[in-house]
């Protein structure tokens, strides 16, 4: 069974030879950490490090849902300990010089009035023909023989205003001025699906993207009201025009608690939910119980247990593997692998994972 027909299945609850063999990723502090534990010193990111693992192939249409032009990065303040920085998307922010990952110090964002959103949306021009592939025709000729799962990245509604407004700004202004959330959301909607028509109508695609990172470990950072209001009719919108092109499998990647939320992705049109936090209290199991086969799920794999050691780590595969069996379901680390988890006991994870899924041992290859 090739890996987009095994994928395909999957996630529409059929017989398969086995589950899909996907992870989610590392922060760069793990790989660093890891080169001294046996990692080989040429693995420095993502796409290296699947292709070491032998992960299955998955891509998306490489569409430029980014601003256009971003903003040039330029260093405003530097000391021993930190930068000041202006990034791409217009953010001032202080960034430690120690070589943490950690999240930087958010210090100003680009959309403070309406007037700023009126001069900020020209970098959102859906028509500038740089958001799409100069060769398109090659790239279908590719894809209509491909073996793997290709799908399209829809883009965000709230998540890109948080980024360019700030928490505080634009949770604040769903209060206070409702009107101009909708005016900023309902931009954003034509500007996606007007970037991924021609995706959509020419290519076969397995799958649909969002991602939506809005909520905090104890649950959203709007309201569920809110989040009806403002996103499900936009959200519907987007998902019927994919439906009525073949495309049926539609994810959201948001972190944190999502539980009330799942409801109201569902009716907006959005059915399956990555990557399942389990601190946060996003499990895959009581979700599906809640929700049964309306809902699919991709993660759920607690990376703490990753931490405490190789019976912690046989304890979390025996705990999803009914989840696993029942379909609808890819299981891997639910979010990014951190750099407490050791070299060893994630190699042990994934040969743990891999026997007990029926997951053969991977032929490692570049592509």
């Amino acid at each position: 069974m090739i890996d987009r027909e095994r994928w395909v299945r999957t996630m529409h609850f059929q017989r398969v030879d086995h589950v899909p063999d996907e992870e989610f990723g590392y922060w760069t502090d793990t790989l660093t950490a890891w080169h001294q534990q046996g990692l080989p010193a040429h693995v420095l990111n993502d796409p290296q490090a699947d292709r070491y693992f032998g992960f299955a192939r998955r891509e998306h249409v490489p569409l430029h849902l980014g601003l256009i032009p971003s903003f040039e990065y330029r260093v405003l303040e530097e000391t021993d300990q930190h930068r000041v920085v202006i990034d791409n998307a217009g953010v001032t922010c202080l960034i430690k010089k120690d070589g943490t990952s950690s999240i930087p110090k958010y210090l100003k964002f680009p959309i403070q009035t309406r007037d700023d959103w009126a001069w900020f949306k020209e970098r959102l021009n859906s028509h500038d023909p740089r958001r799409h592939p100069a060769n398109w025709d090659e790239l279908k000729a590719q894809w209509a023989t491909r073996d793997y799962p290709l799908g399209v990245s829809v883009g965000s509604l709230f998540g890109w205003l948080r980024d360019w407004m700030g928490f505080e700004h634009i949770t604040v202004t769903c209060i206070d001025d409702p009107d101009w959330v909708h005016e900023m959301m309902e931009h954003l909607t034509e500007f996606i699906l007007t970037i991924i028509d021609q995706a959509v109508r020419e290519v076969d695609l397995d799958f649909a993207s969002f991602w939506e990172d809005m909520c905090f470990n104890m649950g959203p950072m709007i309201s569920p009201a809110m989040f009806k209001e403002f996103m499900v009719p936009r959200y519907k919108r987007i998902t019927d025009f994919l439906r009525a092109h073949g495309v049926d499998v539609i994810y959201v990647d948001c972190d944190g608690n999502i539980n009330e939320l799942v409801e109201l992705w569902l009716e907006g049109g959005v059915n399956c939910m990555f990557p399942l936090e389990i601190q946060s209290g996003s499990d895959p199991i009581p979700m599906r119980e809640q929700y049964g086969n309306q809902v699919l799920l991709m993660g759920g794999v607690d990376k703490t247990k990753l931490i405490e050691g190789k019976a912690a780590i046989r304890r979390e595969i025996d705990r999803i593997a009914p989840l696993v069996a029942a379909g609808g379901y890819i299981p891997h680390v639910d979010h990014r692998c951190p750099p407490d988890v050791t070299f060893e006991n994630y190699r042990y994870y994934l040969k743990t994972k891999r026997e007990a899924f029926g997951i053969p041992e991977p032929v490692r290859e570049e592509r």
